[in-house]
């Protein structure tokens, strides 16, 4: 007899986990996979793209509901579940019903921050995160809308270029000093700044806010040096928490993320937590591709393989924001002890910055030409000695690989 598994959430880390377990481990394991949102899971990535217009929500998804019931899997969209119970083994949904469990996995992901400041529950205050923020969106983007989005990683530009790409009046505010500073060093933010201006979109860099301003709905917002900045809705996208009182509700150790061990397991050994709610050896991924990797690990710790270790990830970021490429890895602030290799050609819009510490690559930023970013980080993450390859080590695998030959 199968042993039941219960996932909650039905995210892109649940569903790579239950695509990974049916490879390992096709039988072994009654699935049942319960999300809160009313629908199968999707690719949050190309949010921005649907907010565009560039893509439509069809081509999102990521398993249509036949991959589900092919695999024996039960779905169920639209329902929260209100509480674990550990004891019985147990979950309840917010409708009642209430379904045993032997393993349990929680892949509930995270949610948006919004600021604590005046103004933020007027209407028409939108956080950037799931397809109900893009719907709520599109309802406010009119001919001569205009939007002020706060916040400077990667979903406020994400966001900002959706808008700008579908004509509305974006306004920028960022709380420091450069663009996406925790993926991109100064000289690769700034050409990434010049890139979002030249859509159309004023970036405001070093601006705090002081609050909305409206008194039924949003008018405008107010920056503390003064400034006001006229908006029809503002779309608040400073960062993300994990999602995890369920798992504190339940007695599970909770920090910032639910706190999970090498083998993913929280501190109850028949509950595993996975993607942006866990938490590993104090580090929470906002990133799915460490959410992709652990729940590779998982898939085969659950069919048997107690082998399967997940050791960290190297943090590596491989995207487009408003469409220019760009490429992150590993440490890439250098320090005065480390070797820096530049390449920038302005003409072209491509800029290398690779960081050598003890002859072996350490980090890495590339603007506008990424196609050799896996390259550079499975260096980073080999640690091989790089000291022969210094010559030709920005130009790529192309030349790098030759020469060695």
């Amino acid at each position: 007899m199968s042993e039941s598994l219960v996932v909650i959430g039905n995210g892109m880390a649940a569903t790579r986990f239950v695509d990974e377990l049916m490879q390992h481990a096709l039988g072994r394991y009654s699935v049942i996979v319960v999300g809160a949102e009313p629908r199968l899971s999707y690719n949050r990535v190309l949010l921005s793209s649907l907010l565009a217009g560039e893509v439509d929500e069809a081509a999102i998804e990521l398993k249509p509901r036949g991959w589900w019931n092919g695999r024996g899997v039960t779905t169920i969209d639209g329902q929260a579940v209100a509480a674990i119970d550990r004891t019985s083994q147990a979950v309840t949904l917010a409708n009642g019903l209430r379904f045993p469990y032997s393993k349990l996995v929680l892949a509930t992901g995270s949610q948006p921050i919004m600021l604590a400041k005046p103004g933020m529950d007027l209407k028409n205050v939108l956080s950037f995160r799931d397809l109900a923020d893009v719907a709520a969106m599109r309802g406010l983007m009119r001919q001569g809308a205009r939007a002020v989005v706060i916040g400077g990683g990667l979903l406020g530009l994400e966001a900002a270029y959706g808008l700008a790409k579908a004509g509305v009046k974006v306004t920028l505010v960022h709380l420091m000093d450069r663009l996406m500073e925790r993926q991109l060093d100064h000289r690769a933010a700034a050409l990434l700044y010049h890139a979002i201006v030249a859509k159309g979109v004023e970036v405001l860099l070093s601006a705090d806010t002081k609050q909305v301003l409206g008194k039924d709905h949003v008018t405008g917002l107010e920056l503390n040096c003064g400034r006001i900045v006229q908006a029809d809705f503002v779309v608040c996208a400073i960062g993300i928490r994990p999602q995890a009182q369920l798992a504190r509700d339940a007695g599970l150790t909770v920090n910032r993320g639910i706190a999970v061990d090498d083998g993913l397991a929280t501190s109850d050994p028949n509950v595993f937590a996975i993607g942006e709610c866990a938490e590993h050896r104090g580090a929470v991924y906002g990133l799915v591709e460490p959410a992709y990797e652990q729940a590779k690990v998982l898939a085969r710790r659950l069919s048997g393989d107690n082998s399967a270790l997940y050791a960290g990830s190297t943090l590596a970021t491989n995207l487009k924001v408003s469409g220019v490429s760009l490429f992150s890895a590993g440490e890439f602030m250098e320090t005065s002890s480390d070797d820096v290799l530049l390449f920038e050609d302005q003409g072209a819009g491509v800029y290398k910055k690779l960081v050598i510490e003890n002859h072996r690559l350490k980090g890495a930023v590339l603007f506008g030409d990424t196609a050799d970013g896996l390259w550079y980080l499975d260096l980073i993450r080999g640690g091989a000695d790089v000291s022969h390859l210094r010559d030709v080590l920005a130009f790529g695998p192309a030349l790098a690989l030759s020469q060695a030959a």
